[in-house]
């Protein structure tokens, strides 16, 4: 009898896996209900309308949503750095910049945030994929409960395109045996081209086209960015011919300028030799361009270097040739982003498209990387020698930094440089350095002002709302059968013509690896995590952000009922968004498992 008890219950588990797949993979669209009498309805005199899906309004707006990896505040020019930018420029000088606009200082939760409208860990992407664990902030499943922006946008009439780099995809699933309904077309897009993974090498990557591995003719030397590009252009191109009416999203995501740090060597030699002047003297020199293009407070000034960079005048020369080639690299890595974007720019322009599309540049999913390697170019198995040595590899080996074999990044030095100004980096979700990034958008049919600027606060959960509303789109309720949960983000729309408005977005927590911070009506409180030690123990430190930009003055001392007001409602905001348990690394416990993937060794063994 026990045998027999069973069986409905494995009948019934078959069936649910065998739907599950339907139902979070396919567009909505239920039968067509007929009131008609089909006795008296006239085939021949009256009109059958054959469409049932959703139509997308006349002359509704594209959408394109351009997202960079690790980039500092202080790199583009258009927010006062010294790496050339004139697509951003001529998008800004168009449109609005964004100097308030934050995410949530790594990558793959940035990533979820700004496609769901919701916190990261309510989306179960508190850390990577590929450290996630079984707790609901971190398992890396999102709910299908909480839509992305594409499978809204696919509801309203909308063709949905991602290009470039994903990173949500579980682990286990991120095979060719899938399961798929987590990858890109599982989510929402009718194409997808792009690497899974956190990051992939720029002239080797591993690629898919769909679910399908994508086949990459390295022998021809093309940049990733450029086959991006290239991709992305195909997928407009394809669309506007067969139906040059319908609007479609575009989620550009180029690995730039996430390591490895490799670019075409024209544009490193753009740069040649201006970067001499080292670390200490662009930070002072990009606070300047910062202060004069209105994009910092004239009061700002410059934190301490951090005690783990030496100062650049203590350097040796070869040192200083070295760390100056490096940035070289770093500058040409984003001008080079800056001119493929540009082309798909251009042709929407070509197809006449240009002026009726919604244009969004975020310029990093969080701050600058801490994580580099103390000296570019040192070659692989001198892990022991001394530093002198060490140096003299790099030199000999300068012409290499940045280009097909590089592996690594900018050094600390340069990482805070491009992060000015403010304190720390991505990982570090207590500070602005992890999470203050610049956003321009561009959007003729809705914007008054041309060269704006917005200092109004605004988070990564903000986009999918704003979206919405610019578009008037129809929230389903119900997406591919799923109940959907509240959107958590605030519009933005409100600040488009409205420079003097008031916030809107008065409260929003931060966490990564257990470094956490609350901001709340222009204050915040934030705790600093050092791995290892109990969470308990960090001590939390209190910024009036209204008056004090870059966080240099610490007022705990002075008002400790409000840093007590501020973690109370931290507390709030962690249970309430599954913060908890905290989790110190965000490193794989695995050190052999691989969170970047590359097709070098292969590409090699084809040549």
């Amino acid at each position: 009898m026990r045998t027999i008890s069973y069986i409905p219950k494995l009948v019934c588990t078959a069936v649910v896996i065998l739907l599950c797949p339907l139902l979070s993979y396919g567009q909505h669209s239920p039968e067509k209900k007929y009131q008609q009498d089909p006795v008296k309805y006239d085939t021949t005199t009256k009109l059958f309308k054959t469409a049932y899906l959703p139509k997308a309004p006349v002359k509704a707006p594209n959408i394109v949503i351009i997202m960079l990896d690790d980039v500092g505040f202080s790199t583009a020019g258009s927010f006062g750095g010294l790496a050339e930018t004139p697509v951003f420029d001529s998008l800004a000088k168009n449109g609005l910049k964004y100097t308030n606009f934050h995410t949530t200082a790594l990558c793959a939760p940035s990533r979820a945030a700004l496609l769901t409208g919701r916190n990261h860990h309510s989306v179960h992407m508190g850390h990577f994929t590929e450290t996630a664990f079984d707790a609901a902030g971190y398992d890396s499943y999102m709910p299908f409960e909480k839509a992305t922006i594409a499978e809204v946008l696919r509801e309203n009439g909308y063709n949905t395109f991602a290009v470039g780099k994903w990173h949500l995809t579980p682990l286990a699933d991120r095979t060719a045996a899938g399961p798929f309904n987590r990858w890109p077309t599982g989510r929402g897009f009718d194409r997808f081209y792009g690497f899974l993974e956190s990051a992939t090498d720029q002239y080797y990557p591993v690629l898919w086209e769909g679910i399908t591995r994508a086949r990459v003719d390295t022998g021809k030397g093309t940049h990733l960015t450029t086959m991006l590009a290239d991709r992305a252009i195909d997928y407009i191109r394809n669309q506007h011919k067969a139906n040059p009416q319908k609007p479609f999203f575009l989620y550009f995501t180029p690995g730039a300028v996430h390591s490895p740090l490799q670019t075409d060597k024209q544009w490193i030699d753009k740069y040649k030799g201006k970067f001499d002047m080292g670390w200490d003297k662009y930070r002072e020199l990009v606070l300047a361009n910062q202060k004069r293009l209105g994009v910092v407070p004239a009061y700002v000034t410059l934190p301490p270097r951090n005690e783990k960079i030496a100062p650049w005048e203590s350097l040796s020369a070869d040192e200083k040739k070295v760390m100056a080639r490096a940035m070289e690299a770093h500058a040409g890595f984003l001008s080079q982003t800056d001119h493929e974007i540009g082309r798909v720019i251009n042709y929407l322009k070509q197809i006449g498209q240009l002026e009726n599309s919604v244009v969004m540049v975020i310029i990093g999913d969080n701050g600058a990387t801490k994580y580099t390697a103390d000296i570019p170019g040192v070659p692989e198995g001198m892990e022991k020698a001394s530093h002198e040595e060490r140096v003299k590899a790099a030199l000999e080996n300068i012409d290499q930094i940045g280009r097909k074999n590089f592996k690594g990044d900018i050094p600390l030095g340069w990482t805070q440089a491009t992060n000015a100004p403010f304190k720390l980096w991505k990982g570090d979700a207590n500070a602005e350095g992890g999470t203050h990034n610049p956003m321009i958008l561009y959007a003729p049919g809705f914007i008054k002002e041309n060269g704006g600027i917005r200092n109004q606060y605004v988070h990564l959960i903000d986009v999918w709302p704003t979206v919405m509303e610019l578009i008037k789109a129809k929230v389903p309720a119900s997406v591919n059968g799923y109940q959907q949960a509240p959107v958590e983000g605030t519009s933005f729309v409100y600040t488009l013509n409205d420079p003097a408005a008031k916030d809107r977005h008065t409260l929003q927590y931060y966490e990564s690896g257990a470094s956490r911070a609350l901001y709340k009506d222009g204050w915040k409180v934030e705790a600093y995590h050092h791995q290892g030690q109990s969470y308990l123990k960090d001590t939390w430190e209190l910024y009036d952000m209204q008056h004090d930009f870059n966080e240099h003055f610490n007022l705990a001392a002075k008002y400790p009922e409000k840093v007590k007001e501020l973690r109370t409602w931290f507390e709030i905001e962690a249970k309430k968004y599954h913060v908890y348990p905290l989790h110190d690394s965000w490193f794989p416990a695995n050190k052999y498992l691989q969170i970047s993937d590359s097709r070098e060794k292969e590409a090699q063994e084809d040549e």
